[in-house]
Parts: structure tokens; sequence; C-alpha cells
């Protein structure tokens, strides 16, 4: 029992790091998108192709998916702390429960997203019907790209796929070790149920037993 702990201090010290530079990075990517700070690493070459594409892409989706992400992780990670060292049921399914939220959240981020993008793409681009109807296709077209069409199809898929990757990686991880837990949780139960049952029947037998002398002895009297 005293080296689950230490059994468990890489993963925690690995999981910290990756929640600490994700939580940093949304950060980061924040500020820059609202151009509060201005950071000389992003004239680097090889930064500037990632970020054009996050902005034109994703735009300021990255701060709920990165936000939901970095809470599922977390939130695994307990989830395994407490299947590994027999927590309570109620805590174990809590935090499932929440696992299951945060997967969730993720695939609705990207159907909100796609609302927005499409919205916001169509009022930017046919928002003065008299004007649009002067301009050509390709100018709609144009117009619907730079509205943020492109965000609201980017955004679904990633919501898509970033939430089945997070329930494979729940399965994947802590499938087997989620069922043996309720494998175990069951006959805990099914045990406590047999011992209360194996002591009523007990207990009743010593009733009778008491009580059948004393018919006995009132019989012998007569």
């Amino acid at each position: 029992m005293a080296s689950r702990p230490s059994h468990g201090f890489i993963p925690g010290l690995l999981l910290g790091v990756v929640l600490s530079l994700v939580v940093g990075t949304i950060t980061v990517y924040f500020l820059v998108m609202l151009d509060v700070v201005s950071i000389a690493l992003l004239d680097v070459p090889e930064i500037q192709p990632v970020l054009a594409w996050l902005t034109r892409n994703l735009g300021m989706s990255v701060v709920p998916f990165g936000i939901t992400l970095a809470l599922y992780i977390n939130n695994l990670q307990r989830l395994a702390w407490h299947v590994d060292h027999g927590s309570p049921l109620d805590e174990v399914a809590q935090f499932e429960h929440l696992t299951d939220v945060w997967t969730s959240l993720f695939f609705g981020i990207g159907v909100i997203w796609t609302a927005i993008g499409m919205r916001s793409a169509l009022l930017f681009a046919l928002g003065d019907p008299g004007a649009a109807a002067d301009m050509g296709a390709f100018v709609v077209l144009q117009r619907l790209v730079d509205g943020g069409i492109l965000t609201a199809l980017t955004t679904t898929i990633l919501g898509g796929i970033g939430g089945y990757l997070m329930r494979v990686t729940k399965s994947f991880f802590l499938g087997a070790r989620l069922s043996r837990y309720y494998e175990e949780q069951d006959q805990r139960q099914s045990a406590r149920v047999e011992r209360l049952l194996q002591d009523i029947r007990e207990s009743m037998g010593g009733i009778t037993g008491l009580t059948v002398p004393a018919t006995c002895s009132l019989a012998q009297d007569k």
C-alpha cells in the first residue's frame, strides 16, 4: 500500500508539466489574439505559419477547447488515482461522470462554435442584401471565408475528432481498471449482504434454539 503514492509520482509530475504547458499556451494565445501583448517569438518563421493557421481556422475557440482539454486530463488523472487507491464508490463515480462531462463539453464546443462561425460568416457576407446582389459569387465566397466559415468547419472537425479521442483515451488507459474496480465493489456488496443474511440466520437460529427447549419443558410439566 505504501508503494502506490511513489508509483504515481512520475505520472503526476508529467501531468503537472503538461497542464502547465497547456494553460500557459492558452493564456499567451488569448492575450496575443486580443493584442494585449506582443511576443518576439512570434516573428520566428517556424512559428508564424502555425499561428496563422490557428488564427484562420480556430480563432478564439482554442481557448475553450484548451481549457476543456486541461480539465479532462486533470480529471482523468484524479480518476485513475482514486481507482488505484480503492476510494469509495461515490467518489469514483463522480470523477468518472466529470470525465464524461468534459468529453461531452468538447463535442459541444465544436457544435456551438460552428453555429457562431456560420452566423458570423453569413452576416459578414450577406449582411447587406443590396451589396451582396451586386457582388459576384467569388466575392461572396471570399467574404464567407473572411467572415469565419473556415473556423466553423474546422471547429466541427476538431470537436468530433477530439471528443472521440478523449473517449478512446479513457477506455484505453482506465477501461480495464474501472471494470475491475466495479467488479470488486459488487463482490464486496454481495459479501456484505451474505454476512448480513448469515447474521440474521444465526440470530433466528439462536431464538429458535431458546424457544424449543422452553416449549418442551412446558409439555413435560403437563
